[in-house]
Formats: structure tokens, C-alpha cells, sequence
């Protein structure tokens, strides 16, 4: 009989390319891009809170569980905001702070089963992410200040401190 905390501890876990993807050789793998430094966090403003759910990174997260995603958002005119934000992590000379962010938007309307979300947007937001770009600015005030709180709070806050000023000052709210 298995473990069953050892199954669900490997279900926590995702496959991600690590290091070089060309690791010496030119067949498959080769332009794959390393997502081992990117979480997904979810900005609930109906709840208001921000945590990180790794789920994300396959479309799996909680908030996106059950549904059935639509590319419009008529559809889903009663439904409920979300962020999900791609954070990129780097290691500076101070130590390692939070090098890019990509918040993408997400309405879910439980009542119905369906949701809306732009994948071009998750893609072009995830990719900007890793690439070290800032992108909050489709955010409201209240979801930035969640977003900022969460980040601030992380592990002591010595990420934060070590983050860029273009970061601090894209998540200032009045």
C-alpha cells in the first residue's frame, strides 16, 4: 500500500526545464525557456488576499478549477475579478528579490461554470515576466495593494527590499 501523503506531495509538484535546455546536444529541447524561477500568484480582491498557487503555471489553479473558459467577457458579466500574477525571482548581488511582473486578469462566474481569461494576454504577460518587465498597470488600486502587501510580507521582506524601484514604484496606490 502507498503512502499517501508521498502521493499527494508528488501531485504538488510540476515538471520544469532546469539549467541549460541544450545541456550539449542540438536535438529536442533546444529554444525551450526555464520556468524554474516564475510562481503564479492569485490576487483575490472578493477575499482579499494573495497567495501563491503553483497550479497556475498548467491552468489548474483553484480559481480556474471547474470552470469553462470563454474569450468573452460578456459572458461572464457577473462574475468575479482575479489576477494572476507571473513573478520572476532573480539572485542580485544583495541577494534575491523580484525581478519581473506579469498580473493577467481573470473573471469567473461559478453560478454558470465559466470564466474568461485572454491566453495571448497570460502568454505575452508570462513571457514579459521573464524577461524582467514590470506589468501592473490593468490592475485596480486595491488588487495592486494586495499584490504589494503579499510581496512585501514574503519571507521576511528581503525580496522586496532587494527589488527594483520600477517595481516599488509600479505598485504605489493613492
Amino acid at each position: 500500500m502507498a503512502d499517501q501523503s508521498s502521493n499527494q506531495k508528488k501531485n504538488n509538484q510540476f515538471t520544469i526545464i532546469k539549467d541549460d535546455p541544450n545541456d550539449g546536444h542540438d536535438g529536442y529541447g533546444i529554444g525551450s525557456i526555464s520556468l524554474e524561477n516564475m510562481s503564479s500568484v492569485i490576487v483575490d480582491p472578493n477575499e482579499d488576499r494573495a497567495y501563491v498557487d503553483m497550479e497556475a503555471m498548467h491552468a489548474r489553479s483553484s480559481v480556474e478549477r471547474r470552470v469553462k473558459f470563454q474569450d468573452d467577457k460578456e459572458v461572464v458579466a457577473n462574475g468575479k475579478l482575479y489576477w494572476i500574477v507571473w513573478v520572476t525571482t532573480e539572485k542580485g548581488e544583495n541577494g534575491p528579490y523580484f525581478a519581473g511582473v506579469g498580473a493577467c486578469e481573470m473573471i469567473v462566474d461559478r453560478s454558470i461554470k465559466r470564466a474568461y481569461k485572454s491566453m495571448p494576454e497570460h502568454v505575452k504577460h508570462m513571457e514579459k515576466s521573464l524577461k524582467g518587465q514590470i506589468i501592473v498597470d490593468n490592475m485596480d488600486d486595491h488588487s495592486k495593494k494586495l499584490l504589494k502587501d503579499f510581496l512585501v510580507d514574503f519571507e521576511g521582506g528581503d525580496m522586496w527590499k532587494n527589488s527594483t524601484n520600477e517595481l516599488k514604484q509600479a505598485l504605489e496606490v493613492e
